[in-house]
């Protein structure tokens, strides 16, 4: 083997480290979990409904690919993601996924019972009737994420204080609610139980990682 081909196997083997360890449902969960901000091994096996022993395996694979870090906290292994660019890899990944496979578009769709409930995507729109208090943007997912990241103008009320704190939103405005991204249901869930108490309710199914906004330090 001449010494060019070697080198171009070392280079695609190098980029295959990426999809080996992308390669995984639950990986990408857990990337898509971090792009909310920085958590715990037993915070991310909650949310992804995981054990803790599979969670630090499928971690240490993402963090061998360079794809999460880790802190220390006390006695807590604090991770998140290596920087921005893979909050922009799991949106491309699953933009793509959208594109190409019609299974993937008909689950979607199943998630959707009707196009109304769906926000209008455009972005400099909904911040500028959000700036003047035409529309309330309401991020449903739990404090410590709206914390380490959210939208232009949004105000944070958790999905599960949502139904007690239901004053505290205006019946005259529509109010756009969103979560993690397309995937999490916790918008869908705030925007039927708002329609019931009468509220003008739209989802939108970005979060911030669609936004460009996933944090990172």
């Amino acid at each position: 083997m001449n010494d060019s081909r070697r080198i171009k196997d070392l280079l695609y083997e190098q980029v295959a480290r990426i999809g080996k360890a992308a390669c995984s449902p639950k990986r990408l969960e857990l990337i898509e979990l971090l792009c909310q901000g920085e958590k715990t091994v037993d915070a991310l096996a909650r949310e992804a409904a995981m054990s803790m022993k599979l969670t630090s395996a499928h971690l240490r694979e993402l963090r061998a690919a360079r794809l999460v870090e880790t802190e220390k906290h006390g006695k807590y292994v604090i991770y998140r993601i290596a920087n921005r660019a893979v909050a922009d890899f799991w949106v491309a990944i699953r933009s793509l996924a959208e594109d190409r496979l019609v299974e993937l578009r008909l689950v979607i769709e199943q998630m959707v019972s009707h196009p109304k409930e769906l926000a209008p995507q455009d972005r400099d729109s909904l911040v500028k009737m959000a700036r003047k208090g035409d529309v309330v943007v309401l991020d449903v997912r739990p404090s410590d994420e709206f914390l380490a990241a959210h939208l232009p103008f949004a105000r944070s009320i958790p999905l599960d204080e949502l139904k007690l704190r239901l004053s505290e939103l205006p019946k005259g405005k529509t109010v756009v609610a969103y979560c993690r991204g397309p995937y999490c249901l916790m918008a869908r869930d705030a925007v039927e139980l708002l329609r019931k108490k009468g509220y003008d309710a739209l989802r939108l199914p970005e979060g911030v990682a669609e936004w460009g906004i996933a944090p990172v330090r």
